[in-house]
């Protein structure tokens, strides 16, 4: 049996553009509810208002509120002494703004608006003889509460992440910057889905070509469907294809405002607990929340192991691999000969082994990921144990590689941000295959090819490797340590801002 198309716009049975009629209202009525299909979550609401006016009230009881629709809208409706006074249906519409006890409403004569407003949670008032059909907003939808963040848990801080709804996430927004210079523009994308987004900067702060670019991009947005702010990040990227990420995405308010209050631009998408923040360069992602929230001591010293764990995670495979395989010279001769004696009888080059290693770690790492809660930690645990012992017992791989590959996989924990993490992931294959083939030598030229490549990135015309390249030595005050915070006299130069001092006048 063939699948029949349910688009309206394309269904040559629907209603093409129709008009309203205000001597017939139920025929606008009938016209929305078979343009919808006859939903059974539609529900219409048919009653006499005096001097007995016909009216109907539409409404999607999954997108608003039953009960302020029974208890307050229909109950006054049915009060028909408070319209005693009206003696023609034309100007009942103009009375019910003036007294119905809701604050948002308004009013239109346009089919495809009346309609798009039905599926955003608004109730359609269609009174007979009336010009225009009455739009009140009694929109409500399932959320979820106000959760700690899961990927970005702090030990002191604020322990509140946003959520998938994009009214509480600018509440949250609104309850810690409390300034008249915060704006928050609407913009609507997804030719099928209509999805809100919020861009939110300061405009005392942020730098007027970073937000055009901002707007620019967004509005080049093309796409039926955005489900996650994870679609509109391909969209901002200066680069699809590179590794590195050019926009940061937190679930964390306070992270968000402290970028606009630096004069970054934010981008929030309903239905995603995930924020958008840009600029961005790559030394701010190794910055935690935390840092602000431990004395300057100890924020440096922590930002300092998250740049040696860094340099772990992509190294320390290649460089064994490198010096195993092509410069044994390197090592002492008591350790070179403790490994070669690991490797007595293991029958794969040192390549192959650490290959092997480290991909098994990762179907590891995706298995406790897409587990279970319950079981996903002990099934990573275990399944490390178990295959680690195994394998060097069975001779498939060496003690010694077993310790490379742990020592790779919790420094790639360390990360701040998962999505640099991964990026960390990808650098470790990229400079394991060149070290592999060309030990020292291809490693270095990795690296080199890794500098040129950020060297020539940009966040929103922000160079990547700012402010160590180009040299910005004021905003060194917050990269690579952290000073203590009366000594941050000024706002970063690298981001554009339009202030340049923090300290009032």
């Amino acid at each position: 049996m063939p699948i029949q198309d349910s688009n309206p716009a394309q269904d040559s049975s629907a209603v093409h553009n129709p008009v309203y009629n205000q001597h017939d209202p139920l025929s606008f009525v009938n016209q929305i509810r078979d343009y919808l299909h006859s939903p059974p979550d539609l529900i219409i609401h048919s009653l006499v208002i005096s001097p007995d006016v016909p009216c109907s009230c539409l409404f999607l009881d999954t997108l608003t509120d039953k009960d302020k629709i029974e208890h307050e809208l229909l109950s006054f409706l049915s009060e028909k002494a408070c319209f005693e006074d009206v003696t023609h249906a034309d100007e009942m519409i103009s009375v019910l703004k003036g007294r119905i006890p809701f604050s948002s409403i308004s009013s239109s004569d346009d089919f495809t608006l009346c309609v798009n407003s039905l599926l955003k949670g608004v109730c359609l008032i269609v009174v007979a003889g009336a010009p225009e059909v009455l739009w009140i907003n009694v929109s409500q939808t399932s959320k979820r509460s106000v959760a700690e963040p899961m990927t970005e848990s702090t030990v002191r801080g604020p322990q509140v992440g946003f959520t998938e709804d994009i009214t509480v996430n600018l509440s949250l927004l609104r309850k810690r910057v409390r300034n008249v210079h915060l704006v928050i523009e609407q913009i609507t994308a997804g030719t099928e889905t209509e999805t809100n987004m919020a861009l939110i900067y300061l405009d005392n702060l942020a730098s007027g070509p970073v937000i055009e670019e901002f707007r620019k991009r967004l509005a080049a947005i093309h796409t039926d469907s955005i489900l996650d702010s994870a679609y509109v990040e391909e969209w901002l990227r200066e680069r699809t294809y590179s590794p590195f990420s050019t926009i940061l995405s937190t679930e964390r308010p306070d992270i968000l405002t402290s970028h606009l209050l630096e004069g970054g631009v934010g981008v929030i998408v309903d239905g995603s607990p995930i924020a958008l923040v840009g600029p961005i360069t790559f030394f701010q992602f190794f910055i935690a929340p935390e840092d602000y929230y431990q004395s300057a001591d100890i924020a440096t010293l922590l930002r300092w192991v998250r740049f040696l764990s860094f340099m772990l995670s992509v190294f320390v495979p290649a460089l064994y691999v490198a010096v195993v395989s092509f410069q044994q010279e390197l090592l002492p001769h008591s350790l070179l000969i403790s490994i070669a004696g690991q490797r007595e009888g293991v029958p794969f080059p040192a390549f192959v082994e650490a290959a092997l290693m480290m991909v098994t770690f990762e179907v590891l790492r995706e298995a406790g990921l897409r587990m279970p809660r319950i079981a996903g930690q002990a099934i990573s645990i275990v399944g490390a144990l178990v295959l680690g012992q195994a394998a060097v017992t069975a001779g498939l791989v060496s003690t010694a590689m077993v310790i490379v590959v742990a020592i790779t996989a919790i420094s790639n924990f360390v990360s701040p941000s998962y999505s640099f993490g991964i990026t960390q992931r990808l650098l470790q294959f990229f400079y394991l295959m060149l070290a592999g083939a060309m030990g020292l030598f291809g490693l270095l030229c990795g690296v080199l090819m890794t500098v040129v490549h950020l060297a020539s990135l940009k966040s929103f015309n922000v160079p990547y490797l700012s402010p160590v390249a180009p040299t910005v030595l004021s905003d060194w005050k917050d990269i690579l340590v952290r000073v203590p915070r009366p000594w941050m006299d000024a706002y970063p130069r690298m981001n554009g801002t339009r202030k340049k001092s923090r300290k009032r006048l």
